[in-house]
């Protein structure tokens, strides 16, 4: 049942491809991280349902109905591919924007709670999801960055994966892009907020002058 759903909805938003990265820290200058952090993003390859139209069209409509499939589209495959919404600690968010539309036609697709509110809550999160965007040729990469899906001032936590598909997105399409991490940077050493000391352009007066 969890299979056809999933094909009617990549029918029912013009999907041409779905593609997946996932990749496993081993070791980072020769040791070994505290524990195995796998970092993964999954694409999906969508037609741009605004092409030809002006720059004072209301997306309204089509980010209703196209944003929230892509959102359980996409987080479905991140949580499989890390193996459950509960081991994922890290997310964010990308779109790549063919070269016939424009950067607000990717911004429509992920940039509202059709496709952000409902990513956090699929993710079990609670952060604001970080994200990039840009308009490229096809195959170009983006680099996507994330950060704690509850604490986003974590800094262990803040990291990036590279999001590519050789041949997309084509003019005509925009390819919308979820990561995510299990868990922090390999050897995270760079203290946090919560041991952070007071630093001012003041108190660094001596060391500035």
């Amino acid at each position: 049942m969890q299979q056809r759903n999933r094909k009617r909805i990549e029918a029912g938003i013009g999907i041409r491809k779905l593609s997946l990265y996932r990749e496993e820290t081993v070791l980072e200058l020769g040791k070994a991280p505290a524990s195995p952090v796998s970092r993964a993003s999954v694409a999906a390859v969508v037609a741009n349902p605004w092409v030809g139209t002006g720059v004072t069209t209301d997306l309204s409509a089509e980010v209703g109905e196209v944003a929230p499939l892509l959102a359980k589209l996409l987080t479905d495959r991140l949580i499989d591919a890390l193996g459950g919404a509960d081991r994922i600690e890290a997310f964010g968010k990308a779109a790549i924007v063919g070269t016939a539309g424009e950067i607000e036609h990717g911004g429509a697709l992920i940039h509202t709670p059709y496709f952000g509110n409902l990513m956090r809550e699929f993710l079990q999160g609670e952060s604001i999801i970080c994200f990039a965007d840009t308009r490229a040729e096809a195959g170009e990469e983006l680099i996507v960055p994330m950060w704690h899906k509850e604490h986003a001032a974590t800094r262990s936590h803040y990291q990036t994966v590279s999001a590519r598909v050789p041949d997309a997105p084509r003019a005509d399409e925009i390819a919308v892009i979820a990561a995510a991490s299990t868990g922090p940077r390999p050897h995270p050493r760079i203290g946090d907020r919560a041991t952070d000391p007071a630093i001012t352009a003041q108190t660094l007066e001596a060391v500035l002058s």
